[in-house]
């Protein structure tokens, strides 16, 4: 296997002009996908799970008649005022108006249109002037928008604000239904009952663009928008909020966010590529290597037709660093080559003798990195979700592109562009590799050495009470998913302040969300969860008394729910058979009788006869009733409760207090309930994909572990490597969901995708490690111009004298062939390796320069996303960055330790 390595290494270098043309032809034939195909954008997708909630939710759908309309929340708001005066009423029916005047809101615009308080107002002051006027039968149609403005306008403050009193105490109620209990769900939960003044009121605006169940409702969206501007223009304070606004919000945060943050990480990776390559060339083929990647990665979604979505921002990211760090090791191992570090001579070896040895020495375990690196995230292609298959699939053909890019195409650059330097302009590119040469770099690197050296078996029991400690602390991870997560965070005063394009805009939506869960019964999306009645294990009767009045007892139980809304009277805010019969009494007398005669023992609950009641109900209002009980030929099948609960509180606290909300039911009647809706149904399909991808993440810590201890074995005879070079990966991955915990950061399915990059960096970073410090034990041991196969032998290197004479910086360099070098190698050694520490040295000391100006590199370009004002970006810039510290810290502090007690133990053994 090394002696493939060092043929292909030679073959690249002597035809790089060859493998130049090669691979810029295959790159234009990739890149052309781009243009060929757009497969457009596309949401993380939808995850079908089988469970008693995801079925509960498809009988619903088949069912019922539900309420499909797409609901916008306005919120008028005066902090210390009030905002149930005549004017401020009239400018919310004035906003309406304007909306309605604009084709492209009215159009989206679904009975009855627009909901307030207001509207409730108004309309009593139409039927009061009705009334007043009329000789006989007064008008019961609804007004219209201009009547109701006209009724306000007519009245004086003081009578707004007797008419406010009257609607607020259910005193007046009209044919519209309007009653004084309707108009309390349009004030915040703390209106205190009498009060005609408030803080502030909610408006609902009701919308329907015609798009099928599939498809998004992008007319509405727009429509929000434009309302939110006639909004601004009309109430000093307030907010709109709906899927419309917030998806812009999370457009504008992610455009502001890019546009603060590349110039930043721009320069912080320009800057430690500067540091570490101390050579502008150098820098520039890093960056002509990079540009290859981004080449094929926008060229194979644009021929696999992979729609861009949210979570593929990080895939970018994810390969910009790898390929540095892929960068780091060529041109490093080349310097090493040249300079005599790797063969053991005093004197500089040609570009192209020394692109065939460092090549030859790094490209097998750049290889076993881009396996293992790419076995850690197309794990991922099981998952349920197409977002994160594309995303799986999408990271590992990236991933390879890398491979093809600084394994090929780097290499065979370089090679043109030192030969063309040197021998034309005769300039000197023989340089020293990072951290190699005394200084404080060497100094740092060293440390995990001296620490093996002198404690190592501390070093390991410290090593496992810290990755003991992040693995407690995974088990109290938040592993919840809330969607107020996703809104952005209004940037910080000096993002604002900067110039021109950089400005950061402001950002409100995450605490409008907040102040609406806690101050409304929104009834927008995500506010609302079901429960699902039906007879249990095909006994009882959903007409039997004991049902109603188990779901009145929950209702008004003395349980404190924390995400289910309460209602006027302080109960939960629960819609069933029972208050639509309410409801519907309060304006039909046939409702109210029956009512009143199935009420024996006088408590407003029905003990008899309810599916006379019922009856009645269907024959009153068959379309309402229909959302709320289902009948097939005459009989009653199942029974829906609609809950309002908080749109701000996570998926899994909505669903524990749904759930136990109908336990409480299932205790108390012959009946099963089973909690379902949006949020419920989100909360166990984000838990079934968290499950999947934690197994994902096991299954490839197996396969890495299988696969390094079988290349170990084969290749060196040496198995028991690929535990002790997994370990510290296991470690760092241990310590990074450990801090996550500590920095209150959740472990969902969002997170879990991105931890993977701890098991990508972390393997390839030991990879490297561990492949130079056991070529660096055998050239300890003497025998460098031969390699120990599995069956005790291996062939001289050979391959590189395939550069035959090249010349040397300047004028002469003396003529050599790869099997010169090996001899040399073996009779004019330059370093006394006679001890494991000494080799550890060596190790750490030539590829951890490589490793450390990759860690800063990545870290800083990954880090400076912390900056970012869309929190998914903050996360996966903090989690990543903190990956790649705990996975570099882990490689030279803690590998070499093991590594001593490894060598200890088979000494011991022997």
């Amino acid at each position: 296997m090394a002696d493939l390595a060092d043929r292909y290494a030679a073959w690249i270098a002597d035809h790089s002009r060859a493998v130049l043309i090669a691979v810029v032809v295959l790159t234009t034939i990739v890149a052309a996908g781009a243009a060929v195909g757009d497969a457009g954008s596309a949401g993380i997708g939808e995850f079908d799970v089988d469970t008693p909630e995801t079925r509960a939710g498809d009988y619903v759908a088949a069912n019922y008649e539900t309420d499909d309309r797409v609901v916008t929340q306005l919120v008028v708001r005066d902090e210390g005022g009030d905002v149930l005066t005549k004017e401020s009423l009239l400018d919310g029916l004035r906003l309406q108006a304007d909306a309605r005047e604009r084709a492209s809101i009215e159009s989206t615009l679904a009975e009855p249109g627009f909901q307030g308080i207001e509207n409730v107002v108004a309309t009593a002051a139409v039927f009061e002037d009705r009334a007043a006027a009329a000789n006989g039968q007064p008008d019961t149609s609804q007004p219209t928008l201009d009547e109701q403005v006209a009724a306000l306008e007519a009245r004086s403050p003081e009578e707004v604000e007797s008419l406010v009193g009257d609607v607020l105490s259910g005193e007046t109620a009209h044919p519209g239904g309007a009653t004084g209990a309707d108009a309390t769900a349009f004030l915040p939960n703390d209106y205190e009952s009498g009060s005609t003044n408030a803080e502030s009121r909610l408006i609902l605006t009701f919308q329907s663009d015609g798009t099928a169940d599939d498809e998004e409702p992008q007319a509405a969206y727009d429509a929000q928008v434009e309302l939110e501007t006639l909004f601004d223009e009309r109430f000093e304070d307030g907010f709109v909020f709906g899927q419309g606004i917030t998806d812009e919000a999370s457009t504008n945060a992610v455009g502001d966010s890019f546009a603060i943050i590349t110039p930043v990480a721009l320069v912080l990776v320009l800057f430690a590529l500067g540091v570490t390559y101390r050579d502008v060339v150098d820098v520039l083929l890093s960056i002509a290597g990079i540009a290859v990647v981004m080449a094929w990665l926008a060229g194979l979604m644009g021929w696999l037709q992979i729609p861009s979505s949210q979570l593929l921002i990080a895939v970018p990211f994810l390969l910009i660093g790898l390929a540095i760090d892929y960068s780091l090791h060529v041109i490093m191992r080349y310097r090493e080559a040249r300079t005599g570090e790797l063969t053991g001579v005093d004197s500089d070896v040609d570009v192209r003798t020394g692109m065939a040895i460092g090549l030859g020495g790094v490209i097998l375990a750049l290889a076993a990195a881009t396996f293992s690196t790419g076995v850690g995230f197309l794990s991922n292609v099981v998952s349920p979700l197409a977002a994160v298959r594309d995303f799986a699939i999408l990271a590992g053909g990236g991933i390879f592109a890398t491979l093809i890019a600084f394994g090929i195409f780097v290499p065979a650059l370089k090679v043109a562009v030192d030969g063309l330097l040197e021998n034309r302009f005769g300039r000197d590119r023989a340089k020293p590799a990072f951290g190699s040469t005394p200084g404080p770099v060497n100094r740092l690197l060293s440390a995990g050495v001296t620490l093996a050296r002198r404690a190592p078996i501390a070093v390991v029991l410290v090593t496992v009470v810290l990755a003991s400690t992040g693995a407690y602390g995974a088990t109290t991870i938040d592993t919840e998913f809330n969607e107020t997560d996703f809104l952005p965070r209004d940037a910080p005063d000096w993002a604002k302040s900067l110039p021109g394009p950089l400005a950061a805009g402001t950002y409100t939506i995450a605490d409008d969300a907040t102040y609406l869960g806690e101050n409304f019964r929104a009834g927008g999306e995500g506010s609302q969860a079901e429960i699902l009645i039906r007879p249990s294990d095909g006994e009882g009767s959903l007409t039997d008394p004991a049902v109603l009045a188990a779901i009145e007892d929950a209702r008004t139980s003395d349980g404190e729910w924390e995400t289910i809304d309460a209602g006027p009277d302080g109960s939960a805010a629960v819609d069933g058979p029972l208050t639509l019969a309410r409801d519907l009494a309060a304006t039909n007398e046939t409702v109210a009788q029956a009512i009143d005669e199935r009420d024996i023992d006088g408590d407003d609950v029905p003990d008899e006869d309810l599916a006379g009641l019922y009856d009645v109900l269907y024959e009153t209002d068959a379309e309402q009733t229909a959302t709320v009980v289902e009948r097939t030929d005459g009989e009653y099948d199942s029974i829906r409760l609609v809950l309002s609960v908080r749109g701000d509180a996570s998926s899994q606290d909505v669903a524990t207090d749904v759930e136990a909300f109908a336990a409480e039911i299932e205790a108390s009647a012959p009946v099963s309930a089973t909690p379902t809706g949006g949020p419920v149904q989100t909360a166990v399909v984000q838990d079934a994909l968290l499950e999947t991808l934690v197994q994902a993440l096991a299954i490839t810590l197996v396969v890495i572990l299988v696969f390094l201890t079988a290349l170990y074995w084969i290749r060196h005879g040496a198995p028991s490597l690929g535990p002790i070079t997994m370990a510290p990966v296991v470690a760092a991955l241990a310590c990074l969901l450990g801090a996550m915990a500590l920095l209150d950061l959740p472990f969902n399915s969002e997170t879990a995708v991105i931890t993977s990059l701890a098991i990508g960096l972390g393997v390839d970073y030991s990879i490297h490690l561990g492949e130079r410090f056991v070529s660096e034990k055998r050239d300890s041991e003497g025998i460098s111009g031969t390699r120990t196969a599995t069956n005790g032998s291996r062939e001289k290197r050979g391959s590189v004298g395939a550069s035959n004479t090249r010349a040397e910086s300047g004028a002469n360099r003396e003529k050599r062939d790869s099997k010169g070098i090996s001899e040399s190698r073996a009779a004019e050694p330059n370093r006394d390796l006679t001890n494991i520490e000494d080799v550890l040295s060596a190790t750490v000391t030539g590829t951890g320069g490589a490793l450390l100006g990759s860690a800063l590199t990545t870290a800083a370009g990954f880090g400076v996303l912390a900056l970012a004002l869309a929190p998914p970006l903050q996360r996966f810039g903090i989690v990543t960055g903190l990956a790649i510290v705990f996975a570099f810290l882990a490689c030279v502090l803690v590998l070499p330790s093991l590594l001593v007690v490894r060598e200890r133990l088979l000494r011991r053994m022997a």
